[in-house]
């Protein structure tokens, strides 16, 4: 007989030491963010394990902070999924912010459903068209907004910190910086928080369809993000600011 595949929580969650710490800490910057910005703030969700803690916080401390995700119109279906059953679990409404269809058809008839295989140029213009625009949609009359980003997640956010200013001059606030893997599940495990079942296929980070595969054991997190691209940070433009004086390139704000 096969031994059952274990779960995310089964294979990732354990109690460490200073959680119970790490996630007081995470509830007062989620107190603060809200009462600093009132309805001006919104939790930019990925539906990702990081982002499900956040929520559950939130809800859990009857925060005034809207939950908000983008619809990227190549998402997996287990993670489109989600979405009813955050706001079945939780009794809320989710925002979701679709990229502009007729933008999406005039790309793909262009370059093609593939385009992002093509170069790292194609990929970037593809998630500004899908990502990047919502997103700006999302944010638009809002002052903050809240990440699930964490230091060990990878390299490039080895230094992201609780609380920063976006390019536009928000705040952002990753009230997880600290937090490690083990913290994120022992968290889901323990308030039995509800995650993308994708997770338990060995997904650690989920994005659009054809941009993800599972990873290895032994594999980085992210290994399984744009893993056709040699070298460079694996990032979709969200959470990466341009260099000093340096502006966003067009086509990673426009298709």
């Amino acid at each position: 007989m096969d031994t059952p595949t274990p779960s995310a929580i089964q294979r990732l969650a354990r109690p460490t030491s200073g959680h119970a710490d790490r996630l007081a800490l995470t509830v007062s910057r989620l107190r603060e963010a809200a009462a600093a910005h009132g309805p001006r703030i919104v939790q930019a969700t990925s539906l990702g394990a990081e982002d499900m803690v956040i929520t559950d916080l939130i809800v859990r401390h009857a925060l005034p902070i809207a939950v908000a995700t983008l619809d990227t119109g190549a998402l997996h279906a287990q993670t489109l999924s989600l979405v009813p059953r955050i706001e079945s679990h939780y009794g809320i409404a989710v925002e979701r912010r679709a990229a502009a269809p007729q933008a999406v058809i005039s790309f793909v008839a262009r370059h093609g459903e593939r385009s992002m295989y093509d170069s790292v140029t194609q990929r970037k213009a593809c998630c500004a068209l899908r990502k990047l625009e919502p997103l700006a949609r999302m944010l638009t009359g809002r002052s903050a907004w809240i990440t699930g980003l964490r230091r060990e997640q990878s390299a490039a956010r080895a230094e992201v910190a609780p609380q920063e200013r976006d390019e536009a001059g928000r705040i952002k606030f990753n009230p997880l910086a600290e937090w490690s893997e083990a913290d994120v599940w022992h968290y889901i495990g323990t308030h039995g928080v509800p995650y993308n079942e994708l997770h338990d296929a060995f997904y650690p980070s989920i994005g659009c369809a054809p941009c993800t595969r599972a990873v290895s054991a032994g594999e980085d997190a992210r290994a399984g993000r744009w893993w056709w691209e040699q070298g460079g940070a694996q990032e979709c433009g969200l959470h990466v600011q341009p260099q000093a004086g340096e502006p966003r390139r067009q086509e990673e704000v426009a298709a």
